[in-house]
This record gives structure tokens, C-alpha cells and sequence, in this order.
């Protein structure tokens, strides 16, 4: 007589891995400083200018815009470069939640190329020429080269991502030309600029993964 079949014992169906998407990045610039740019100056003078521009704080009486406020509300976390600008531009729209602050993402320099005295810019147009020079020349006076700014946007830019891939958006709260160097980096790794304000004061460029 032959034995009964053994019973058939199923094993439960093992639990399906789920793909959290990655958060968005968002690169927001800081406010308007206080430091006045109605001036004419020489180079030495942009030089002292600049220096002043990079301890000072924000210029009083300003709202920050609603969609950032917005950004803020819905961001899982939100970093600041450590300059006193991008620190106040923090505490006006993080409505009192913890705001990370590190170096990591302070501004790239801005030393200007050596003029003779009478040769005076408004400071806009200083901080093109020295962008230039710093750039173009690699004219950087013992301070930040260009190549050693570009190797810190790119372990900026591997830390947010990093931080996103938790699902939750990131807000950066820094600095025009090296949000600008950042965002480059992450373009290169495959996150798309979908949205765009430029680099005004406040503004905010928003990067997601496709």
C-alpha cells in the first residue's frame, strides 16, 4: 500500500521590495544683504567691500516669498551655509525647525584681478570681473582655487543627494554662483532642473531625480 502524499507546505510570498522615488533638491539663494552696492570703487576697495559682504547680515524690513516658505514647510531637511546672509535668510523661513549649518556650502570667492586705483566699478560689476578672472584664470589670490571649489560642490552635491534618497526634499539655503556650481554637479549625476527662478535674492532652483 502505497504512503499518502506528503503535504504540500507553500511558503509565504516574500514581501516585495519597495523603490522609495528620491526627494527633490532645492537650491535657494539667501536674501538681499544689507550692504549697500550703490558705490564705485577700485579694486583694493572691492577687495575690503567684498570682505564686509561676507560677515554681514541681511538688509531689514524684507518678507521672504510665500513659495519659499512653501518649500520650507514641506522640506524634510534644510541646510545653510554658515555666512551670517544665508544663517538669517534660515531663521526668516524655517519657522523655528532645526536649519544644518555647514561650510560645505559657503560661496565660492571672489578676489579681483589687480587694476591700477583709477580704475572704480560698482561692486556688480567687480564680482562679474573677479568671477572671470577666478574662473577663467584661476585667479584666486591664496584663497579657494577653482578646482578646489568645484571638488567641494561635488561632495556637496554627493551629500544632498545622499540625503534625498531618503524620499524627503532637501532645501539648501546658500549662495548664488556656487548653488550655480552645485547644480551642475547634479545635473551631471542625472537630476533635471525642473524648476527654475533664476539667481535673485530668495530665488530657488528645484532638481529631482527622473
Amino acid at each position: 500500500m502505497a504512503d499518502p502524499p506528503l503535504p504540500v507546505t507553500r511558503q509565504p510570498p516574500r514581501a516585495a521590495l519597495v523603490s522609495v522615488r528620491p526627494g527633490a533638491i532645492i537650491l535657494a539663494r539667501h536674501g538681499e544683504p544689507a550692504l549697500s552696492r550703490k558705490c564705485l570703487l577700485t579694486s583694493d576697495q572691492y577687495r575690503d567691500w567684498w570682505a564686509k559682504y561676507e560677515i554681514g547680515g541681511l538688509r531689514a524690513g524684507q518678507t521672504p516669498p510665500p513659495e519659499l516658505l512653501a518649500t520650507a514647510e514641506g522640506a524634510g531637511a534644510i541646510y545653510a551655509s554658515t555666512r551670517p546672509r544665508a544663517q538669517e535668510t534660515a531663521a526668516a523661513i524655517s519657522a523655528g525647525r532645526e536649519v544644518m549649518s555647514d561650510a560645505l556650502f559657503i560661496e565660492a570667492p571672489l578676489p579681483p584681478p589687480h587694476f591700477p586705483s583709477w580704475f572704480k566699478l560698482p561692486p556688480k560689476y567687480w564680482g562679474a570681473v573677479a568671477r572671470f578672472w577666478w574662473h577663467a584664470f584661476n585667479h584666486h589670490d591664496g584663497q579657494e582655487t577653482r578646482r578646489q571649489a568645484e571638488g567641494r560642490a561635488e561632495k556637496a552635491a554627493q551629500a544632498l543627494i545622499a540625503r534625498a534618497e531618503s524620499g524627503q526634499d532637501v532645501l539648501v539655503l546658500a549662495h548664488g554662483y556656487f548653488n550655480h556650481m552645485v547644480g551642475r554637479r547634479l545635473r551631471a549625476d542625472g537630476w533635471a532642473l525642473v524648476h527654475n527662478q533664476g539667481f535673485k535674492y530668495w530665488s530657488q532652483r528645484r532638481y529631482q531625480k527622473p
